[in-house]
């Protein structure tokens, strides 16, 4: 078993960084007068929202990658890749609050951070098997 104190850390950011985006959600409704449970109605509060709904959809993948690959692999080194894919989730935050265009390069970047842990976990696992 590897040390997982890195990505239990990168774990808790991911936490933070979920309740920042719906912190912004919320500010955004308030700017914006959309009500619960409405969704819609302004196209810069649903950019906020799509960053919110997108970020747990990504996250849904990253999690257990990260797990899996600091668990059959290394530690460190799925801290090193979460701490990409948080910094390219912040980054999409921030660029698809701007404009939906800016949101390309952020979101592959991320996207690159889960296949790198995923193929990892999935060389870890079958490696240990064979």
């Amino acid at each position: 078993m590897y040390d997982l104190r890195w990505p239990a850390l990168i774990t808790i950011i991911t936490v933070v960084l979920h309740f920042v985006l719906s912190w912004n959600v919320g500010k955004a409704r308030g700017k914006y007068g959309i009500k619960a449970p409405a969704v819609s109605g302004n196209a810069d509060f649903e950019r906020i929202y799509r960053v919110q709904m997108n970020t747990i959809e990504s996250t849904l993948m990253f999690l257990p990658s990260l797990w899996l690959f600091a668990a059959f692999v290394s530690g460190l080194w799925s801290a090193v890749a979460g701490a990409v894919w948080i910094a390219a989730r912040a980054w999409y935050a921030i660029a698809y609050g701007q404009a939906a265009s800016k949101r390309g390069p952020a979101f592959g970047l991320s996207m690159l951070a889960i296949v790198v842990l995923l193929g990892g976990a999935t060389w870890g696992v079958l490696r240990q098997m064979i």
